[in-house]
């Protein structure tokens, strides 16, 4: 009788939905057209957004920049999630799991953990390589910059490349597949930053792209690759002080290395160093063999058009 109930309740909140138009439907239907129309509304609103901030932080006065860098990365990272969640619930017609609030500060929590950690592991072995240089205190007045920029990075690129392109690539063709498509995608993207060359794209794709990929594959949520994106980032600029993929930044400390660019990333940062990719590499191997063991891996099981 309780199953009858509740299939009767079912029964009546789909009578109420409004029908929805061909467009939505085809959308809905079709997976390769919910990852270009997601993938484009999301890329237009993080450029304006982030267009924008640029703009009023240029018609700021300079010492007083910072102060308005963090709160507006927090509105954009705001924005941003209500778009993707606006769009989920209209198109797919379900409730955004991959964003539940529940555990969703122990997850970010957790990734930034990660994240921090890796990258601090990747310093201090180039500073045992005799790659690091002159390392000093630089103080606090460069902090919040590489901050703000790191929750921008983290929300906005993982709503794109994780939350759109892998998870959506992955219910059509499966984890491997996924993971190829959208780790390409991401070096690609990263390959017009400066001082990027071939060898800091395939990096990226290598260390960022899979490290990410794996991280939402065994959580299942997109907090734990955001707070990773973000640990990372800020950790690489805001603490160490080095060039965050091509983009220099001020940190805490005020690193100078120096050598042979495979081993230091050169201009683009660490990110294009073979230390960096070996690192994230070791990290993407044990969470992907955790994400098999515990059924979190899917295989190549097309259901869709």
């Amino acid at each position: 009788m309780e199953q009858d109930a509740q299939s009767v309740r079912t029964n009546q909140q789909e009578s109420v939905r409004p029908e929805r138009g061909a467009f939505p439907r085809f959308i809905a239907r079709f997976t390769l057209a919910r990852i270009l129309l997601f993938g484009a509304l999301l890329l237009a609103a993080l450029l304006g957004l982030q267009i924008g901030i640029a703009f009023v932080a240029h018609h700021i006065p300079r010492p007083v920049r910072p102060l308005w860098s963090l709160p507006a990365e927090l509105l954009y990272g705001g924005l941003m999630l209500w778009l993707y969640c606006t769009l989920v619930r209209y198109f797919e017609r379900r409730e955004v799991l991959e964003l539940a609030r529940r555990g969703a500060a122990r997850r970010v929590a957790a990734g930034a953990l990660l994240g921090a950690v890796l990258f601090s592991i990747v310093y201090a072995l180039m500073a045992l390589g005799g790659y690091l240089h002159q390392v000093r205190f630089g103080g606090f007045a460069g902090f919040w910059s590489p901050l703000a920029t790191a929750v921008g990075a983290g929300v906005g690129e993982e709503l794109v490349f994780r939350g759109v392109i892998f998870r959506m690539t992955e219910q059509r063709l499966g984890t491997a597949a996924a993971l190829i498509v959208s780790s390409l995608l991401f070096g690609l993207v990263h390959s017009a930053n400066v001082g990027a060359t071939p060898v800091s794209t395939a990096a990226i794709a290598l260390e960022a792209g899979a490290l990410l990929g794996v991280a939402y594959s065994a959580s299942r949520s997109l907090w734990l690759p955001i707070g990773l994106h973000f640990g990372w980032n800020f950790t690489e600029g805001g603490i160490f002080g080095t060039a965050v993929s091509g983009g220099q930044s001020r940190g805490l400390l005020d690193s100078v290395l120096s050598g042979p660019n495979l081993m230091t990333g050169g201009s683009f940062g660490p990110e294009a160093s073979l230390i960096a990719v070996a690192v994230s590499l070791t990290a993407t191997v044990t969470i992907g063999l955790w994400a098999m063991r515990h059924g979190r891996w899917r295989p190549w099981n097309p259901q869709r058009p």
